[in-house]
């Protein structure tokens, strides 16, 4: 029998187009023969939907963007429970057992272990990292404290809570850090109120600004060097990728911005494989599964890099929900690496469930 995938998509995240973006290719991409996509919807007021296969998305006010389709079919979970886990409110309509869950959540309230949570209280298999892995993934701050402790290099940082927004010295930070600097949320994706600096008065204004989208933000150096990914796939014996290089259009673009990611076609160059010699190949791959495995990361990440000019890397962060549109390295990492879109997510599905197996075989009473 075909198994029901419930992908779950939206998300009151900032990057919450992008999640639809995702899910949209995984959607198209899944194999029909051996699955049956549920498509569960997730408004930005944090309702859940079950949204129509044909109707789920819409045009947005942008034309380079789509949008969630709303409608009345509002859903709610029934923590573990292995049948009718999810029902539809207000009519007398139940929907058989999911299988596996896919979330396709960037950002928080998705990929920073709230869902899976839910997920693991359902009981529920679902794909990629489980709750330790995506929290620990998403905060920057803590993700580079771990990895640091780790031995794995990043780039210099400082971190600053919301109560402390007033008390940041601009000469304090670049006596550490230097200029320009980077001001980014602690817990975003997708360079979601990330800012490069150059002055003061533009350091305070990006304050703002990332403060805007988290209660934690992170002030971190800038590093002159090449931006590689690599792509991670696994959970206790874990693969890695070619890498692959983001190369910014920098005439219009300082970094690698929302807008040069997902909005404008010419905003980055992505060349896959990277052009880099076989000894720093080897290194970014280890490194990267190294990265996976201290942050205790399941089924899929990418982890971002920067590479200088005397070959040295240093981890920029990892994303547990990597992007999943047209455009996005983690598919196209591993296309370049041998396996298909379609392939990917079969595999991705496949650990999920053996994740789960091994779990169920685990004792919980004395």
């Amino acid at each position: 029998m075909k198994k029901r995938i419930g992908i779950i998509f939206g998300g009151k995240s900032a990057e919450h187009e992008v999640s639809l973006q995702s899910a949209k290719n995984i959607i198209e991409a899944i194999d029909n023969e051996n699955y049956v996509p549920l498509l569960i919807a997730i408004d930005k007021k944090g309702i859940w939907h079950l949204s129509d296969s044909q109707q789920y998305l819409i045009d947005s006010s942008n034309p380079e963007l789509i949008a969630l389709n709303p409608n009345d079919d509002k859903l709610s979970i029934t923590p573990g429970i292995r049948q009718n886990q999810i029902s539809v409110s207000g009519q007398n309509l139940s929907i058989d057992q999911i299988d596996v869950a896919f979330p396709v959540l960037h950002g928080p309230y998705g990929e920073d272990g709230s869902v899976q949570g839910l997920l693991k209280l359902a009981n529920i298999p679902f794909v990629g990292s489980t709750i330790l892995g995506s929290s620990l993934a998403l905060d920057k701050e803590v993700m580079k404290r771990v990895l640091r402790d780790a031995g794995i290099p990043i780039p210099v940082f400082m971190s600053f809570t919301k109560n402390h927004e007033n008390k940041i010295e601009f000469k304090n930070v670049t006596k550490r850090l230097g200029l320009p600097v980077f001001v980014k949320p602690a817990n975003l994706g997708s360079s979601v109120g990330i800012s490069k600096v150059s002055s003061e008065s533009e350091f305070f204004i990006a304050i703002k600004k990332a403060f805007e989208f988290d209660r934690k933000i992170i002030v971190e150096e800038c590093i002159e060097g090449r931006e590689i990914e690599c792509a991670v796939l696994g959970n206790d014996s874990p693969i890695a990728s070619i890498p692959g290089e983001v190369k910014s259009n920098e005439e219009t673009y300082s970094f690698y911005s929302y807008e040069a990611k997902y909005i404008d076609e010419s905003g980055a160059i992505l060349e896959i494989p990277a052009k880099i010699d076989k000894d720093v190949t080897k290194k970014i791959k280890s490194t990267a599964l190294k990265v996976f495995g201290a942050l205790c990361c399941e089924g899929m990440a990418r982890v971002d890099f920067f590479l200088k000019s005397n070959n040295e890397i240093l981890v920029n962060e990892i994303n547990t929900i990597p992007g999943f549109t047209k455009t996005s390295m983690f598919p196209k990492l591993w296309e370049a690496s041998g396996i298909r879109y379609a392939d990917l997510i079969t595999k991705l599905i496949e650990l999920a469930i053996q994740r789960h197996e091994e779990e169920k075989a685990l004792k919980t009473i004395r």
